[in-house]
């Protein structure tokens, strides 16, 4: 067909043009990837874990069978993996990572390595429970508590606030495990709320007056046993063992700190994807999940005793409903586990 000059230069002008909108409008080499991939093709995810390994497989496993996506869970401690993500940095294997506590999910926000969360994700959980920034989210929570022995520490002499345990009144009667990710996650709570001198003064005090105890199960033991009147724990540890046997409950109580204090600290988990990740949406998908009913609905019933966090999904029956604690307002964004090491350092509990 022919065309006249005007004709020819119309058409040349109509292809650059639609040439240029093609280019602006096309996606990144990463986001055509994955958008093409249909869904649970090929993929495996690496999921850095230091949850409880039991809690994470049950999770992951129900999302696999629902999505036919592959996760690969490697475990460890909350800052060990933490600090070899970042270590690893934009080269890192992880697509996730969870913690049991969430000071360590700070390390890694602080360089910048997690992706954003899907604001779907977000929703599912109310904001308490995750940091307003929007790079992680809360998907589990452990309420700290006093175990006590009735017989040794009668109800009408329990502490106001977890801060007395640091006086000289308490010498020989409280014991704690400061080597834990646990007891320093408390910690920083105690720093969050009342100040670094307040919890500078409170960690030296229970360094003179607390007995060390390697771990909460240790702690409990020792509290059942008549050992030591009163330890620092979480609430599952005594959760779980009161539902299987009781034999290293059967004689022990626990005690939620009353008024906000911080003893009263709920400590979230912390769930994260990583920037790095070669498959960004399988991986958000998986935070949703885990988030989500199905995965909040297998943390409830679990035998971890762990809080869900997902309001449409009730708290297992076994443990005191979150709403009846009296739990402090902290910016679990802002909880700065490297400083209260730092501290804890100095009172010579570390």
């Amino acid at each position: 067909m022919w065309f006249s000059r005007t004709q020819r230069a119309r058409f040349v002008s109509m292809v650059a043009g639609a040439g240029l909108v093609a280019a602006c409008a096309a996606p990144s080499a990463q986001q055509s990837a994955a958008s093409a991939r249909p869904a649970g093709s090929d993929v495996t995810l690496t999921f850095y874990n230091a949850q409880r390994e039991e809690t994470v497989k049950a999770m992951t496993d129900g999302f696999t069978r629902e999505t036919g996506i592959k996760v690969n869970i490697r475990n460890g401690k909350d800052f060990e993996l933490a600090n070899q993500i970042v270590q690893e940095g934009a080269a890192s294997p992880a697509d996730l990572f969870i913690t049991e506590n969430s000071p360590a999910m700070q390390v890694v926000d602080a360089k910048g390595l997690f992706a954003p969360v899907d604001k779907a994700t977000l929703a599912q959980i109310p904001p308490g429970f995750s940091p307003s920034t929007g790079t992680w989210v809360g998907v589990a929570a452990r309420a700290t508590v006093l175990v006590y022995n009735p017989s040794l520490l009668p109800a009408s002499q329990l502490p106001a606030s977890i801060l007395d345990l640091g006086s000289a009144a308490w010498r020989g009667k409280v014991g704690f495990a400061p080597a834990g990710a646990d007891f320093q996650a408390v910690a920083s709570a105690v720093v969050a709320t009342k100040g670094e001198a307040a919890a500078a003064t409170w960690l030296k005090g229970l360094k003179e007056n607390g007995t060390v105890y390697s771990g909460n199960v240790a702690i409990m033991k020792a509290v059942n046993a008549g050992e030591v009147p009163a330890g620092i724990i979480y609430h599952y540890y005594w959760s779980r063992d009161r539902a299987e046997s009781g034999a290293n409950s059967k004689n022990a109580e626990l005690y939620y700190f009353p008024n906000k204090d911080p003893g009263g600290f709920v400590s979230v988990s912390g769930l994260g994807g990583l920037k790095s990740s070669k498959y960004p949406r399988e991986t958000q998908q998986l935070m949703q999940y885990m988030t989500g009913p199905a995965g909040q609905k297998i943390l409830a019933e679990g035998t971890a005793l762990e809080y869900s966090l997902n309001p449409n999904v009730p708290t297992n029956p076994k443990l005191k409903p979150l709403s009846a604690l009296s739990i402090p307002e902290v910016d679990i964004a802002k909880l700065n586990g490297p400083r209260v090491i730092e501290l804890m350092q100095q009172a010579g509990l570390l």
